[in-house]
């Protein structure tokens, strides 16, 4: 049986298969006004590779997980459903009102200080589609007042009126006792069938209201788009002779049936972002390796994401146009610093990279596809690095006069330089502008960079590798090249195993009835494994693991702690708060913690794990026994990499010559279908290890 991962970027859509016994990968142009041919031409180029027709392909594959930029698109761009909002009456305003939050979520401290310069993000849905109607539940779960169905069928009406396309509903302390958004649900139904609702007691079944209120809306924003996608997929898939399951990441780095997606759109906010992380774990525990950044450069962004001691970096909140959400996501951050982000001036005539980017369409200029404006990637043919008879082993061509054309009109003639001087230069810009977003992700985090190993993959992070690692401290690079580096976070899906969370707000104050604890965990844990079952999947296992968010008395933010499985405790469960307090004084130093103000414990939350029986093998490769790594330089030529330096004759590996043991100095260039790698003179040079990746040494 064959399991197929399937990427959509930006730029390119990436596809990995494993089966067989042999592994796959493939990269097709990505096609904005449907996503859904660039998906289906990924696959059938898969097939091509395996020598299998695609039908017969899909008819061997368990299942095909799919990343998917729907959702997070959607909301970048502005481009959702038109949703209308129902809540308790005198509560309407809490969502315009944002806690204070919309002024400085997702800002830095430095930018949070400057008061002057922070504004409050443009209303989520315009204050006409927000609807208040009678009803409420206590902090108990109790009914204080009946919930009016006169209210709801009016308010209804006239959002039906104003053609919404969802609704979201959200009650206080609907978490508590979710019976009054129900009967909301079952009346909307009632009068318009096919309505898309989301209610907040499963979107987001935590405490406070405003953030459990917009995570609903922008569930409801999204969930449209995404079930338009995902339905004509599956039907086609399916078309296809698929017989295995089609499944979608979730920014929690897990999969969830294509059906289930439907129903929780927002879970899969940061769906691709989460693939190389998977990825990179999978390979890295291979491997050995528990500290890794991962560095993914693709067509549009350039993202970071940290894996420590094994485990990825993982937030229960994330926050996008300054809302804050309720969804556990791996912790990725991004910067429009692709191959494709378009190179500009500012009016101090500062060059300036991203983030807008020239995507699949029309393409950097040097595509030869209507492309005028320069990009990373013009530079990057300018400089000699990108074989321009060999890009996407040799289906595209690259036009280098159009590249040149481009970088000197644009950045050369304003600036005095000629175009491989301008090109030079945003080599250079490009390289300071990821090494910085690296350094931030590492050091912000309270983490030492020389701790870690950079994983470099995408289209254009080979590239850029040594660039970005070289001053941040990290003494090694890896280059997934065995498992295909520009479709790694494809492989990274099909790696992945299907996680569902499940959560439930309960606050307390310390000292807690364990059996108050346990009573909660074995409601969430009956809800996890009723949807796991749901799945429709045979797994190989299925796995729990707990967590509690505790934080100290009055404070507003919490910590996630890790609660053993099984019935807990007096013991146990005072041990939360002092796994608490120690993780607390590790994050803010020591003595930062005060037990005196007292604890409380706010959310429940379970990880439920559907360990798939089918994943990719890795393998491998033939070793190098003295054959020379000369017998791999398919040519020479000039290339300028570093400034200093100048153009420089430089070796051109091919990688399918490259055998395990063999070393290769810098400055060098290896040339694989679906990327390039860059070796530096100022490297200590690189070998190919077992499986075929690129490791490349540092002088730290």
């Amino acid at each position: 049986m064959y399991i197929v991962g399937v990427d959509i970027g930006g730029t390119f859509t990436d596809a990995f298969a494993s089966g067989d016994g042999i592994v796959a990968s493939a990269k097709a142009s990505t096609t904005p006004a449907n996503l859904l041919e660039g998906v289906m031409n990924a696959i059938c180029d898969l097939g091509t590779e395996l020598n299998v027709p695609v039908d017969q392909l899909l008819s061997k594959t368990a299942f095909v997980s799919h990343g998917t930029t729907v959702a997070l698109n959607a909301i970048t761009t502005g481009n959702v459903a038109k949703v209308g909002f129902i809540t308790t009456r005198g509560h309407r305003d809490s969502i315009y009102i944002m806690d204070v939050e919309g002024r400085y979520a997702g800002l830095t401290a430095e930018e949070t200080q400057n008061t002057a310069r922070t504004d409050k993000p443009d209303p989520i849905i315009p204050k006409r589609l927000a609807k208040e109607v009678s009803e409420r539940i206590d902090s108990q779960g109790e009914v204080l007042v009946p919930l009016n169905e006169n209210d709801v069928r009016s308010a209804v009406q006239d959002l039906l009126d104003e053609k919404v396309e969802a609704i979201a509903v959200s009650f206080l302390w609907s978490f508590l006792n979710p019976k009054h958004e129900l009967r909301v649900r079952e009346i909307i139904h009632e009068m318009a069938t096919e309505m898309y609702v989301n209610l907040s007691h499963i979107i987001s079944p935590r405490i406070r209201e405003y953030p459990r209120s917009v995570t609903t809306i922008m569930s409801a924003q999204v969930g449209p788009s995404l079930r338009k996608y995902l339905v004509p997929m599956k039907e086609k898939l399916l078309e296809k002779k698929l017989q295995g399951a089609l499944l979608v990441m979730q920014g929690n780095g897990g999969t969830i049936s294509a059906d289930e997606a439907d129903e929780y759109p927002i879970a899969t906010i940061g769906s691709v972002l989460s693939g190389g992380i998977s990825g990179a774990l999978s390979l890295g525990e291979h491997l050995g390796h528990k500290n890794i950044i991962t560095t993914d450069v693709g067509g549009t962004t350039f993202l970071v994401g940290l894996i420590v001691d094994g485990k990825a970096n993982f937030s229960d909140t994330h926050v996008i146009n300054k809302f804050r959400l309720n969804v556990p996501m791996v912790q990725v951050n991004s910067i429009g610093s692709g191959g494709g982000a378009i190179v500009w001036l500012d009016e101090q005539l500062n060059i300036r990279i991203g983030p807008r980017s020239a995507g699949a369409s029309p393409g950097p200029a040097c595509y030869g596809e209507g492309g005028m404006e320069p990009t990373v990637t013009d530079a990057d043919l300018l400089l000699g690095i990108l074989n321009p008879d060999f890009f996407l082993g040799g289906r595209k061509p690259l036009y280098i006069e159009l590249a040149r054309k481009a970088l000197l009109e644009n950045i050369g003639k304003p600036l005095g330089l000629n175009a491989e001087e301008a090109a030079v230069a945003v080599y250079t810009i490009q390289n300071a502008q990821t090494s910085d977003l690296v350094r931030q992700m590492v050091v912000q985090h309270g983490y030492n960079p020389g701790d870690f190993i950079v994983y470099s993959f995408g289209g254009a992070g080979p590239v850029h590798c040594c660039g970005y690692s070289q001053d941040i401290g990290v003494k090694e690079v890896l280059v997934p090249l065995g498992e295909a580096p520009a479709a790694f976070s494809a492989f990274g899906l099909a790696s992945s195993d299907v996680v569902l969370t499940v959560e439930l707000s309960d606050p307390a104050n310390y000292p807690v009835d364990p059996e108050k604890v346990n009573a909660n965990f074995k409601q969430i844990e009956k809800t996890a494994r009723e949807r796991m079952e749901s799945q429709g999947i045979d797994f190989e296992s299925v796995s729990i693991k707990r967590e509690v968010d505790v934080r100290f008395t009055m404070q507003l933010n919490q910590l996630s702690v890790t609660v053993k499985n099984g019935h807990l405790t007096d013991e146990e469960v005072e041990e939360i708060f002092e796994d608490f307090e120690e993780k607390y004084e590790t994050l803010y130093g020591e003595g930062t913690g005060f037990a005196l103000a007292g604890f409380q414990l706010i959310n429940y939350r379970v990880f439920i794990t559907g360990e798939l029986a089918d994943k990719p093998s890795l393998h491998d490769i033939p070793k190098a026994d003295g054959r020379p790594v000369g017998d791999a330089i398919k040519q020479r030529r000039k290339v300028l990499l570093d400034p200093k330096l100048g153009w420089q004759e430089t070796p051109i590996y091919d990688y399918g010559k490259l055998l395990a043991g063999h070393e290769i100095e810098g400055p060098a260039v290896i040339e694989t279908p679906t990327t390039t790698v860059v070796i530096t003179a100022e490297t200590k040079g690189a070998f190919v290890d077992q499986l075929g990746n690129v490791i490349i040494q540092l002088n730290n």
